[in-house]
């Protein structure tokens, strides 16, 4: 069904004409031109390298290790039976014990998927890159902001969003993943940059350290950690256009202050042990999850990227990888619910995941403690990937392309993003996107 019958049918058409004009700070009325299908889109950059043949293919060890057993792993995203036998992704010793489904119903059940996605890198860096600017990024160096405008910016510069309404929840702060909330590029940059939050560095070690009992000190004798937790705040959340990780942000000082209020209640949180993590959280990815839930429950934000990169595992542990996807899906699972129980977010958000780059077809040589071969990602089987979207005006139960028969590319995801808030037309007509890149809607 194409996606203007979906919408007729469905009513969403005229609801989404009614929306109210946006005011920009600059005050141009109507800020984007482009039709606003959905108040909210949470994306998930399925991170790490995904290989298709253990992820949407559902083929588990059979394709891998010469293994007679496939199966699903991944049963809150995709559709079909689990594996018989040679079970290592659940808990318990040795994870024989698959942790049970979270949704009634898979998300491929009640979304469409594009079963084979091509890639546009077969590395984390340029795959990273092409789901924050729906670009390449020639030119750019590791551990370098980007030199082309990034969806935050996009949207915060044509969309009219705030600060606050703009975030990006990254599973920690190594490589570029910092720097890619906002480019250098000379008519977006900082000042239309989405918040970046890295909360497991945050509150953990240093962060947890440094900041978690900050509101004990005594202001005479004890300012130094007071000092550090503004500082670190101001540097990640700051209205004044200072440097720091989390870039120059402008954030209005009444954002400010309820960002500061928002990590004060999680510190909290992280002590009496109430932050919403998935039922089984046991590694980064359901821990950055977790937080996820508590910045959508408290912003509400238009627009949310979680980075997961807990399958990165497959370079030397098949093992953990087959362990971490299991946990990525059930930390999905998780956050698809949990959109669902917030006012103003459940049935009125659209769902998006895309791996940044797939696996290679050929295993190295580094054996796991199952006598299991570990897959680096270099060449074109790397370049294979899937995405899947759920929504209000997301057709329910649809597949396109196919098994070696490629539909749309990982650029796709980002003007999907644009297409849903409205600023497609001015993205396009920016011109930094890769060539051919399109809203997932048009190719359905």
């Amino acid at each position: 069904m194409k996606r203007r019958d979906f919408l007729k049918k469905s009513g969403l058409a005229v609801a989404g004409s009614a929306a109210l004009p946006t005011i920009l700070p600059s005050g141009r009325l109507f800020a984007a031109s482009g039709r606003r299908s959905a108040d909210h889109v949470v994306m998930v950059a399925f991170a790490g390298g995904v290989r298709l043949q253990e992820s949407y293919l559902r083929r588990y060890v059979d394709d891998s290790q010469g293994e007679p057993y496939p199966g699903n792993i991944m049963y809150n995203m995709l559709s079909g039976e689990a594996p018989i036998a040679k079970i290592v992704y659940g808990t318990g010793v040795g994870g024989i014990n698959p942790i049970p489904a979270v949704l009634p119903q898979s998300i491929e059940s009640i979304g469409t998927t594009f079963a084979e996605v091509s890639a546009l890198s077969a590395g984390h860096f340029g795959g990273m890159n092409s789901l924050v600017q729906g670009a390449v990024p020639g030119g750019q160096g590791l551990k370098q902001r980007p030199l082309q405008p990034t969806i935050f910016e996009y949207l915060r510069r044509h969309g009219g969003y705030q600060a606050t309404d703009t975030w990006f929840v990254g599973d920690g702060i190594g490589g570029s993943l910092p720097l890619l909330n906002h480019s250098e590029h000379p008519n977006y940059g900082a000042e239309y940059a989405g918040n970046f939050f890295a909360p497991l560095v945050t509150f953990a070690g240093a962060g947890d350290a440094a900041f978690a009992d900050a509101q004990v000190y005594h202001p005479e004798n004890e300012l130094e950690p007071l000092r550090r937790m503004k500082t670190f705040l101001d540097q990640q959340f700051g209205a004044d256009g200072s440097g720091g990780f989390g870039g120059g942000l402008n954030n209005t000082d009444e954002e400010k202050e309820h960002i500061k209020a928002f990590m004060k209640l999680m510190y909290q949180k992280v002590e009496n042990g109430t932050v919403n993590v998935p039922p089984v959280s046991d590694n980064r990815d359901t821990g950055t999850v977790g937080f996820a839930c508590e910045v959508l429950s408290e912003f509400k934000p238009a627009f949310t990227m979680v980075n997961l990169g807990g399958v990165d595992a497959c370079h030397s542990n098949f093992s953990s990888y087959l362990s971490a996807l299991h946990r990525a899906d059930h930390a999905i699972g998780h956050l698809w619910n949990h959109i669902q129980s917030i006012p103003g977010m459940a049935g009125n958000t659209t769902l998006i995941l895309t791996p940044e780059c797939g696996r290679n077809l050929q295993p190295n040589n580094i054996i796991d403690e199952n006598d299991w071969r570990a897959y680096d990602h270099s060449d074109e089987n790397s370049m294979r990937i899937f995405t899947m979207m759920a929504g209000p005006t997301v057709p329910q139960g649809l597949t396109i392309g196919g098994e070696d028969n490629p539909v749309g590319m990982v650029t796709d995801t980002m003007m999907t993003v644009c297409d849903l808030l409205g600023v497609m037309p001015e993205v396009q007509n920016a011109g930094y996107v890769h060539p051919g890149t399109d809203s997932l809607f048009n190719r359905i």
